[in-house]
C-alpha cells in the first residue's frame, strides 16, 4: 500500500479529524511502520462506541501497517474513581478488555499503565518538566478529558491526569497518538508544549464519538431544554448509562428493547442515534441494509449507502420502527460473536 494509500484508510470514517494530514504523509513517506496509540481507561462493560467504533479505527491502522498499540490506564481509571478503586477489580476488567480488543483487532498490542510507569526510569522526571510548562487554569481546563470540570469537588490526584496522559505518549515515543473527539484538548495541549521540552509531536486522529440512545437535549441559555432543535446536544454512548447504551453482551431481545425506545423521530434525520449506528457501524460492516416488510406494504427494499436510507427516512419512505427492527437485526449479528467470546469473562466479573 503507498503513502496516500495508507492515509486515506486512517482518514475515512469514523475518523474525523487528522492533525494534519500533511504530517501524516510526512510521517509515512519516512517511516512505513510508525507507532500508534489509544488509551482507555479501564471503567466497565464495552460497548458500540467503545469497542466496535474504536476497534473499526485500530483495524485501519493495522492495515496500514502501524504498530497499533492498546494502553491500558489502570493508574488513570484509579485517579478518576472508575470501578470504585478496586485495583484487584480494575486487574480484572483490564484483563478483560485485552482479550476483547485482542478479539475484535487481531494484531493489536496491548499496554499497562502500571508496566510502563515501572519500566520508565525518567517517567517522573518528565512528568515534572511538563508540568512546569502549564498552569494550574490550564489544567483545570483539560480536566474535560476526564469527564470533569474544575467546579467539582477534586482531589489531589486529578489533578495530575493530564500531565500523565501527556507524559505517557512521551514515555511511549509515539508517532500517531489516537482517541475519540472528547480527548482532542489533550492532543492539542501535547502539540503546543512537546516543542518547548524538544520532544517529537505526534500526528493526532480523532475518531467520531457515538451518542446515547436517549433523546438529546437542548441547550437554552444556561439550562438545558427542549423544543429547539437547532440547539440539540447529544451525550456519547457510556456505559453509565446502560438503558441508552448497547452493550457488547446485551442479547437479541436486550438489543432489539433497547433500540425499540431510542429516540427516532418520523422523517427527522439530524440527532437520529438509530441513523447514526447505522451510518457508522451498519454501513461499515454490511454494504447492503435491507429493510424486510411484508408484500402489502411493499416487500422488502434494499439500500446500498447510508445516504439512500438517510433520504428514505427524510421522506416518510421508512416508518421508525421500520428503521429500528432491521437496525436491531443486523447490531445483534455484528455483537452476536463478540458476545459468545466473551461471555465467560462478563459472568465471571460483572454478574
Amino acid at each position: 500500500m503507498d503513502v496516500e494509500g495508507k492515509v486515506d484508510l486512517i482518514g475515512r470514517p469514523p475518523t474525523e479529524e487528522v492533525v494534519t494530514r500533511d504530517e501524516l504523509i510526512s510521517l509515512f513517506s519516512s517511516n512505513a511502520s510508525p507507532k500508534h496509540y489509544i488509551g482507555l481507561e479501564i471503567s466497565g462493560r464495552l460497548h458500540l462506541g467503545s469497542l466496535l467504533l474504536t476497534g473499526f479505527k485500530l483495524n485501519d491502522f493495522l492495515a496500514a501497517g502501524v504498530k497499533t498499540n492498546v494502553f491500558l490506564a489502570d493508574w488513570h481509571t484509579y485517579i478518576n474513581n472508575k470501578l470504585n478503586n478496586d485495583w484487584d477489580l480494575i486487574s480484572k476488567v483490564s484483563q478483560y478488555y485485552e482479550k476483547a480488543f485482542n478479539f475484535f483487532c487481531p494484531g493489536v498490542n496491548i499496554l499497562h499503565g502500571t508496566k510502563l510507569y515501572e519500566e520508565t526510569d525518567d517517567y517522573w522526571r518528565n512528568f515534572i518538566l511538563f508540568s512546569k510548562q502549564i498552569t494550574l487554569s490550564r489544567t483545570l481546563r483539560s480536566l474535560t478529558i476526564m469527564g470533569r470540570t474544575e467546579k467539582e469537588a477534586l482531589d489531589f490526584s486529578q489533578l495530575l491526569y493530564p500531565s500523565m496522559q501527556s507524559v505517557d505518549i512521551k514515555a511511549m515515543d509515539l508517532d500517531i497518538v489516537h482517541a475519540g473527539t472528547d480527548q482532542r484538548k489533550i492532543h492539542m495541549l501535547v502539540r503546543e508544549v512537546f516543542p518547548k521540552l524538544d520532544w517529537k509531536v505526534p500526528v493526532s486522529v480523532h475518531h467520531h464519538l457515538l451518542p446515547g440512545l436517549s433523546e438529546p437535549m437542548t441547550l437554552n441559555s444556561n439550562s438545558y431544554e427542549k423544543n429547539f432543535e437547532e440547539s440539540k446536544v447529544f451525550s456519547k454512548m457510556s456505559k453509565s448509562n446502560p438503558s441508552s447504551s448497547i452493550l457488547i453482551h446485551d442479547s437479541e431481545d436486550e438489543i432489539s428493547a433497547k433500540i425499540k425506545k431510542a429516540y427516532c423521530p418520523a422523517k427527522i434525520s439530524q440527532n437520529n442515534p438509530i441513523l447514526e449506528i447505522i451510518k457508522y457501524v451498519i454501513f461499515h460492516e454490511f454494504k447492503e441494509f435491507v429493510i424486510e416488510r411484508p408484500s402489502k406494504y411493499g416487500g422488502n427494499i434494499s439500500y446500498f449507502s447510508f445516504d439512500e436510507v438517510k433520504i428514505a427516512f427524510e421522506q416518510g419512505n421508512i416508518h421508525p420502527m421500520d428503521l429500528k427492527m432491521t437496525t436491531s437485526i443486523y447490531l445483534n449479528k455484528i455483537i452476536s460473536p463478540i458476545r459468545d467470546h466473551l461471555q465467560n469473562d462478563y459472568a465471571e466479573i460483572f454478574q
